[in-house]
């Protein structure tokens, strides 16, 4: 796959696109447009702008420019606005995903939230603050991915932890997951 589908705007959803080969003609690894052609996110969920790099199989650094104008600083905290840590994990689970989904194997799929361990934030992201999620992968065993997550702002960690993503054929709305998610082995 080439980057004219970034510069032609990747279709939502559409797993035609490879997330290994895809330039944003922005000059970004990927562009938003590029990132809703892999991930089914969109606003005001999407919460990644950029792919900034991508090293298929081994890491993904994403960016994420946070302005005051997002939907939840409206009451997250008046006359105080912090973002809520739940959603910076969100943006490092959407980083994962992307690099999980550009897996030989996993274009077109679903990658599910399974759990999360060893998570801790550092520090509050306020309004104006520009988020690097850097995300590792860990291990990639069958439909089971584990990432190790960090997201920095100046430089400073802000919030970091372990993910695990179960990554699902994308068959229908109503499916269900019915079967516990598991680590892959040490």
């Amino acid at each position: 796959m080439t980057s004219e589908i970034a510069d032609a705007g990747a279709k939502p959803q559409d797993p035609r696109v490879d997330a290994s080969s895809v330039v944003g003609r922005d000059g970004y690894m990927l562009n938003v447009e590029a990132i809703q052609g892999i991930l089914p996110h969109r606003y005001p969920f999407l919460l990644v702008d950029r792919i900034l790099e991508m090293d298929p199989g081994k890491k993904a650094v994403g960016l994420k420019n946070v302005t005051i104008n997002e939907s939840f600083f409206a009451g997250h905290f008046p006359g105080h606005a912090v973002m809520p840590g739940v959603l910076v994990l969100e943006a490092l689970a959407q980083v994962g995903g992307v690099l999980l989904l550009a897996l030989s194997g996993n274009q077109g799929k679903l990658a599910y939230l399974g759990g999360m361990d060893k998570v801790r934030f550092r520090r509050p992201v306020f309004p104006g603050d520009t988020l690097i999620l850097e995300v590792e992968l860990l291990k990639c065993r069958g439909s089971v991915g584990k990432v190790w997550a960090v997201a920095s702002v100046d430089n400073e960690v802000v919030a970091e932890g372990e993910f695990v993503c179960a990554l699902v054929e994308r068959n229908g709305r109503n499916q269900t997951v019915d079967k516990k998610v598991e680590s892959p082995r040490e």
